[in-house]
């Protein structure tokens, strides 16, 4: 498979899956109790959270240069 390729697919797949991470994670914080310490030490975790399972795809999508 062509690099080019593989950035194409990676690049979907990275925004299909950050939307659906979105949703999940809004989903998620509506159900938090109305504090906002404990609010805000989710969205923040959450906001940086995201970027561990896509490490993998990225690996692959740069892969064989």
């Amino acid at each position: 498979m062509s690099a080019r390729l593989r950035k194409l697919i990676g690049l979907f797949g990275i925004v299909a899956f950050v939307a659906l991470y979105a949703v999940v994670a809004i989903a998620i914080g509506e159900r938090l109790p109305d504090s906002l310490w404990v609010q805000t030490a989710y969205f923040a975790v959450a906001g940086l959270a995201w970027g561990i399972p896509i490490l993998p795809l990225i690996s692959w999508m740069n892969r064989g240069h």
